[in-house]
C-alpha cells in the first residue's frame, strides 16, 4: 500500500503527464535526503505496478569532500543494491574545471553533473533523467531569481519536466512535497540519508537563502511561503504556456535559421506584444547556444530597443561573444554553434552574381545558366524536359544581372499562376513547406524581381510562353564542388 506522500507524488506524476511513454529511466542519487527518498518513492511506485519503467540509478561524485565524497557513491552504491537498481557512479573534477573556466564551484559541480548525467542516460537507453527536487528547492530557486531580477519565465521556478540543451528531459516527481515531508517520511521507514556538511555553509548563495532568508520570510507570514511560491510558480508557468504557445505560430514566418546566425522578421517581431517579443529573443539566443544565467533584463530591455530603433549595422554585444543587430528588416542574432541542420553560412545579405551564360558557385550549389533557342514548339519541349532542379524562364523578361541567395525578411514574389504578389514566408506556409527545406531555399532574382524560389516556384512574371524566343535555362545542384 503507498503512503501519502507516495499518492500525492503519484497525482502530480498524472496531473503533469510525466513518465507516459518512459520505458527506462534513470534516478540520479547523491545520496542526501531527498535523492534517497526518490530512489525509496520510484521503487515503491514500480513496486506497485504505478510505474511500468525500468528503474536505474545514477551517482555523481564531485569529489569536492575528500573521503566523505567517497562514504557517499559507497552509501549510493550499496542502498542501489538493496532496492536491486543497476547503478552507474562517474568521478568529476569539479575544481579543475571551475579554474580552467572561471567558474564558481557551483556552476561547474552543476554544469559537469548535468554533462555526466546525460551521457549516463545515453549509455543506458534511458528515456529521461528523474532527480529530487522538491517544494523547497523551488522555492530557494525562485528567491535566488528574484534577487539578481527576472521575468516571467524565471519566476515559473523548477519545472516538472524540461529539456536540456535539446538533449533529454529531467523530470522532478518531488516537486508536489516539502522537504519537512520527505524527512518524515524516511523517519517513518527507519531509512537513513548522507548528510553533507557545506550544506550548512552560508557563504553559498543557496545556503543563506535556505537558513538565513526563508526562515526570516516566513516569521513574519501566517502562510507558508514555500507553499505560497509553489503557487506563484504554477501560475506563471501557466502564463509562459500562453506566450510560448504564440511563439510557435508566428516562428515560422517569422525567423530564418542560416549556420551561425538567426534572424527575425522585424515588420512581424514588432507587432508582437512585449512578453512575446521577450521569449522570441530568449528563443533566438537559446538555439544559437547562449546561455541564460548571464541574461539580465537589461540585455533583453537594449534588444528591444534596438529592434525599435530604424538604424542598421548597429551592433549590441551580448555575453557569451554573441550579439545582434538591425539589417534590411531583420533583428540579426549572432553565435558560435551551428543551428539545426541549415546549409553552410554565406550572409543573410550576401549574393552571388551569376555567370549568364555559365556555372557560378554558390554555398554547396552549383547553378548552370544557359541560353536555349526556343523555337516553334518551346512551350511543349519545356514541358516534356522539366525537373526540379531545371527551370526555364523567358530571356526577354529578365532585367540583368541574375544573383543568387538565400532567403531574407521581407521577400515578396508573384508566384506562378497568381495574380498578386506574395510574401515569401507566407506562400511556403500556404504551401506546407517544410521547416528544412525552408532553410535551404534558393532566390534567384534579376534587377527588379524575384524570379525563382528554388525549387518551389517560378514568377509569374518571368514565365515562358508561345510568344518567348529566347529561354534562360537554370539547372540547380547540391553536393561538394571543387
Amino acid at each position: 500500500m503507498l503512503s501519502r506522500l507516495e499518492k500525492k507524488v503519484v497525482d502530480f506524476i498524472k496531473a503533469n503527464g510525466l513518465f507516459d511513454s518512459a520505458e527506462k529511466l534513470l534516478l540520479a542519487a547523491s545520496g542526501g535526503a531527498d535523492s534517497t527518498a526518490l530512489l525509496y518513492v520510484m521503487h515503491a511506485l514500480k513496486a506497485g505496478k504505478v510505474l511500468t519503467a525500468e528503474l536505474v540509478c545514477a551517482h555523481t561524485n564531485h569529489q569536492l569532500r575528500g573521503a566523505e565524497s567517497d562514504l557517499d557513491r559507497e552509501f549510493v552504491v550499496a542502498q542501489a543494491a538493496e532496492l536491486k537498481l543497476p547503478v552507474t557512479t562517474r568521478r568529476l573534477d569539479v575544481r579543475g574545471s571551475a579554474r580552467r573556466n572561471k567558474l564558481s564551484i557551483e556552476t561547474a559541480a552543476r554544469q559537469l553533473r548535468i554533462e555526466a548525467l546525460i551521457d549516463i542516460a545515453k549509455e543506458s537507453k534511458c528515456d529521461a533523467i528523474v532527480t529530487a527536487h522538491q517544494k523547497n528547492d523551488n522555492a530557494e530557486t525562485l528567491i535566488q531569481r528574484l534577487s539578481r531580477g527576472t521575468g516571467l519565465r524565471g519566476l515559473a521556478g523548477i519545472w516538472p519536466a524540461r529539456v536540456f540543451a535539446g538533449e533529454i528531459e529531467f523530470v522532478r516527481p518531488l516537486l508536489c512535497v516539502t522537504r519537512g515531508e520527505i524527512i518524515e517520511y524516511l523517519r517513518e521507514r527507519n531509512i537513513e540519508w548522507r548528510q553533507d556538511h557545506t550544506n550548512a555553509d552560508c557563504a553559498y548563495r543557496r545556503n543563506y537563502i535556505r537558513h538565513r532568508l526563508l526562515p526570516a520570510l516566513q516569521r513574519d507570514c501566517t502562510n507558508s511561503v514555500v507553499e505560497q511560491l509553489s503557487v506563484l510558480a504554477r501560475s506563471a508557468r501557466g502564463f509562459y504556456g500562453v506566450i510560448c504557445r504564440r511563439v510557435d505560430e508566428v516562428w515560422p514566418s517569422l525567423a530564418e535559421c542560416a549556420g551561425e546566425k538567426i534572424a527575425l522578421d522585424l515588420e512581424i517581431f514588432l507587432n508582437q506584444a512585449k512578453p512575446v517579443k521577450v521569449e522570441l529573443i530568449r528563443r533566438s539566443l537559446a538555439g544559437l547556444g547562449c546561455g541564460e544565467r548571464d541574461l539580465t533584463r537589461q540585455h533583453y530591455q537594449r534588444v528591444l530597443q534596438l529592434a525599435s530603433q530604424n538604424v542598421s549595422g548597429r551592433k549590441m554585444e551580448l555575453p557569451g561573444g554573441f550579439a545582434v543587430w538591425r539589417d534590411y528588416g531583420c533583428l540579426v542574432f549572432s553565435g558560435n554553434r551551428l543551428v539545426g541542420q541549415a546549409p553552410p553560412y554565406i550572409g543573410l545579405n550576401k549574393h552571388v552574381t551569376l555567370n549568364v551564360p555559365g556555372k557560378t558557385k554558390f554555398g554547396n550549389y552549383l547553378i548552370e545558366a544557359t541560353i536555349v533557342e526556343a523555337g516553334r514548339n518551346g512551350l511543349d519541349q519545356f514541358k516534356t524536359g522539366k525537373t526540379d532542379d531545371i527551370e526555364w524562364f523567358d530571356l526577354e523578361r529578365i532585367k540583368p544581372p541574375l544573383v543568387v541567395r538565400f532567403r531574407r525578411a521581407g521577400d515578396r514574389f508573384i508566384p506562378l499562376g497568381m495574380a498578386q504578389e506574395k510574401k515569401l514566408g507566407k506562400f511556403l506556409t500556404a504551401q506546407r513547406v517544410p521547416h528544412p527545406m525552408r532553410r535551404k531555399v534558393l532566390v534567384i532574382a534579376d534587377g527588379e524581381k524575384i524570379i525563382w524560389v528554388c525549387p518551389v516556384r517560378i514568377s509569374e512574371q518571368a514565365k515562358i510562353t508561345g510568344e518567348t524566343r529566347r529561354i534562360l535555362q537554370l539547372h540547380v545542384t547540391e553536393g561538394e564542388f571543387d
